[in-house]
């Protein structure tokens, strides 16, 4: 555990450190570590001297960790002990790198060509290192690395300022305040505040969803509670939402919170969550049902579901309480975005027309190294400058939207678009099922046909294909319906609660295959 005054002074030292060797303005800083109090330490040493963080995929296998490093042209890499084989892996092809900080590694264990973080942060009484010759202003950067769907890696570059909007840090709505406008604003925000939020953040920090929700925390004076590495345990997590008195959540939809409520209804007097005021959601569905039973628990609290991406924040959100329930996939239209045709026309609410989602305002500087894809993602449209990362969506008459999913797994089958995403939450409604992933496989006759991935509740109670094509008939055109189902003991999320798509498609050829 660390103290605010630790915290600082810890950034302090090993901002201090990454100066001394030599690093200068706006040089890479590769965070790779599990969710620990170090790694928020380390992203706020680089903010402290001007240097630029970004996050590492702590499951990357060594090519795509050489690649990350590369790419994002890294001079200090802060990494866990348990990383130690794979650094040492690559490390050789980085003789730019001009440290290796290792986390949680014994003195007699750490090799010759690394420092260790506990001598990093080992003379607290460093002058501060924001006087670096350079300093600090309004151009310093974050670089979020997204995995998306396809492709490799791509580092998406937000001005801190640009972040410090779009991330509403230090609203709060109740009592009539709005984002900070400038870092400045949070130290007397934080002392006038009658309370300050202890939020736990249950997914990990090196995805955009954990690591926003975190600095939240943080710029509010708050907690930041975090959870032991390895798989996700929700009564661990409710031990600790007890345990340290926790206001606020984030977690990723029903991944996250379908087993929570699970343990829940399962022990309801082992736990009062009642203390719990918000939960904060982004990154994947969660279906109104696993909603009302969560509120059963904490009355008190505000669900608040994000439509959100690396590169577009607040695209849309949804707001459950206990006095009035959302639709699942159905969110308000954040006032900065608009939904546009391919052609750039505006979606007219209520036509029924699809068309992608559109972020306006502070918006990423675009993808580091990638001119094309910035232009793409961010073109000018009506004389303004917006984000457009690939997401579908219709505009009800009342300017609700119903999320469709995104274009690159867009199903195209006989001519007709199917988002992987509305089958999947139809199928997920289904009280056999426990998660699902759909995908599009090859099909001579239709181009593509849509594929189910099943992970059961029980695989002794197995529905039959015909029941659950039924399930999925009753609520969708008959097109959408999934024509083969595969029941798997797990579809393999991530973590941070996404799909891999392509591993998915895979399980389902292998298995069309089989049944050939």
């Amino acid at each position: 555990m660390l103290s605010w005054k630790e915290f600082d002074s810890h950034a302090d030292a090993v901002a201090a450190t990454l100066l001394n060797s030599g690093m200068g303005r706006h040089a890479k800083l590769a965070v790779y570590m599990q969710n620990r109090p170090e790694f928020l330490v380390s992203y706020f040493a680089a903010f402290k001297a001007g240097f630029v963080p970004f996050n590492v995929n702590y499951r990357y296998t060594a090519n795509e960790l050489r690649y990350l490093i590369g790419n994002a042209d890294a001079e200090a890499v802060v990494f866990d002990r348990e990383f130690l084989d794979r650094v040492e892996e690559v490390r050789a092809g980085f003789p730019d790198v001009k440290l290796w900080i290792v986390v949680g590694c014994a003195e007699e264990q750490c090799p010759h060509w690394a420092s260790r973080w506990e001598d990093a942060i080992a003379d607290h009484r460093r002058a501060h290192p924001f006087l670096a010759p350079w300093g600090r202003n309004d151009d310093d950067l974050m670089m979020i690395y997204t995995g998306g769907t396809t492709g490799m890696p791509k580092g998406v570059m937000w001005r801190l300022q640009d972040l410090i909007a779009r991330g509403n840090f230090g609203a709060n709505p109740v009592a009539g305040l709005p984002p900070m406008q400038s870092p400045d604003e949070a130290g007397p925000r934080a002392l006038a505040a009658p309370s300050r939020p202890r939020s736990l953040i249950a997914p990990p920090l090196m995805h955009a969803t954990g690591l926003i929700s975190a600095f939240g925390a943080l710029t509010s004076g708050g907690a930041v509670v975090l959870l032991r590495p390895g798989k996700f345990d929700p009564e661990l997590l409710l031990d600790a939402v007890v345990e340290q008195e926790v206001t606020r959540m984030t977690v990723v939809g029903e991944p996250f919170t379908r087993p929570i409520l699970a343990a829940l209804d399962a022990q309801p007097e082992r736990w009062d969550v009642t203390g719990v005021l918000a939960i904060g959601s982004s990154g994947a569905m969660w279906t109104r049902e696993t909603k009302l039973g969560l509120l059963r628990h904490m009355p008190n609290a505000s669900l608040v579901d994000s439509y959100s991406s690396s590169e577009a924040m607040g695209m849309g959100s949804s707001t459950t309480t206990a006095s009035g329930v959302s639709e699942t996939a159905r969110f308000e239209l954040s006032p900065s975005c608009a939904v546009f045709t391919e052609d750039h026309r505006r979606v007219i609410p209520g036509s029924g027309e699809p068309g992608l989602l559109a972020v306006g305002g502070p918006n990423p500087v675009g993808y580091f190294k990638d001119e094309a894809k910035t232009a793409k993602t961010f073109p000018v449209i009506e004389g303004q400058r917006w984000c457009m990362p690939g997401d579908w969506a219709i505009v009800n008459a009342d300017g609700s939207l119903e999320i469709l999913g995104r274009g690159s797994q867009c199903i195209n089958t006989g001519g007709e678009k199917v988002f992987p995403e509305e089958v999947e939450e139809a199928l997920r409604r289904h009280e056999a099922v426990r998660d699902v992933a759909v995908t599009g496989i090859p099909d001579p006759r239709f181009g593509e046909r849509i594929v189910a991935v099943v992970e059961l509740e029980d695989l002794k109670l197995e529905p039959s294909r015909e029941a659950l094509a039924q399930w999925v008939g009753d609520q969708l055109a008959d097109y959408k319906v999934p024509r083969a189902f595969v029941f798997v003991d797990s579809v393999g999320r991530a973590p941070n609660g996404k799909l891999d798509y392509k591993a998915v498609r895979e399980i389902a050829l292998e298995s069309q295959k089989s049944n050939a």
